[in-house]
């Protein structure tokens, strides 16, 4: 698990309307093993954040360095896990799809296989080895894809939105299957999420970030003991403080919406 550091991190798009910032001096520092979600207004920057972390996109200016080694491409320390089901081989089974990674790294048939198991295990789908995605609801296709994520180990876990698709009820199981992986793996984790109730119950903090350009608003840490309940009154203060950063760029948008049931406030 490494300490992450995001250094006045700046990226601009270019446009048929000119250049459009994507996101402008960001900087974070992230400790080894702790969860952090990143919020904001649509267009804020966020995704493209996690895609700078990522490798995948390479800043205008800024730095980032995982462990105190500099990012410069996409790499085996991160595990990525995105919003769409498509992510997942269609031609491989669930079992095929987590082993892929350590395939990449030349582990031995037996020895990924082993590893693969354990981690369908932990996302409790180790009935489903066999199951080709088609087979599986989408709950269970994100399940697999954070198996295949955390296969090959990696010491950070970026995640974009990977509930966001889900019904209301899944999402809700699927954040508490989240916050027990992580319990257990201790991964240092940065979560894209427009929903405010998921950020309160997931992460250790909150980085709020406003739109045109996306910039850092707000570092928000979150004292709740864990496992949080969604109902109690400190939880629900905690979203309430979390909107009220939000209220001037979310504008009563996706960004105060509360789609997993876990809280029924509308932010604004």
């Amino acid at each position: 698990m490494l300490p992450i550091e995001i250094r006045d991190v700046s990226l601009m798009y270019d446009t048929p309307g000119g250049k459009v910032p994507g996101v402008k001096d960001v900087s974070i520092n992230i400790d080894a093993s702790e969860f952090v979600c990143i919020v904001g207004p649509s267009g804020c920057g966020k995704s493209t954040l996690l895609n700078i972390i990522a490798g995948f996109l390479a800043p205008a200016a800024g730095e980032i360095r995982i462990g105190g080694k500099a990012v410069t491409g996409h790499g085996m320390d991160r595990g990525v896990v995105f919003q769409d089901f498509a992510q997942l081989f269609p031609w491989r089974t669930a079992l095929g799809n987590v082993t892929f990674g350590l395939e990449m790294k030349g582990v031995p048939k037996d020895e990924r296989e082993k590893i693969a198991r354990e981690q369908l295990r932990l996302v409790k789908l180790e009935k489903f080895t066999a199951s080709f995605p088609h087979h599986l609801s989408g709950g269970m296709q994100q399940r697999v894809a954070i198996a295949r994520a955390l296969a090959y180990n990696p010491a950070v876990l970026l995640m974009d939105e990977p509930f966001a698709a889900l019904d209301a009820l899944t999402r809700d199981d699927m954040q508490r299957l989240l916050a027990d992986v992580w319990r257990e793996t201790r991964k240092t984790v940065i979560y894209v999420t427009h929903n405010v109730s998921e950020a309160v119950y997931l992460a250790d903090r909150v980085i709020v970030m406003s739109a045109h350009p996306g910039t850092v608003k707000a570092d928000i840490r979150i004292p709740l003991d864990r496992p949080r309940d969604p109902l109690s009154a400190d939880f629900l203060e905690w979203q309430k403080n979390l909107l009220r950063h939000l209220g001037h760029d979310a504008g009563g948008g996706e960004a105060g919406q509360k789609s997993n049931g876990k809280a029924h406030t509308q932010g604004g």
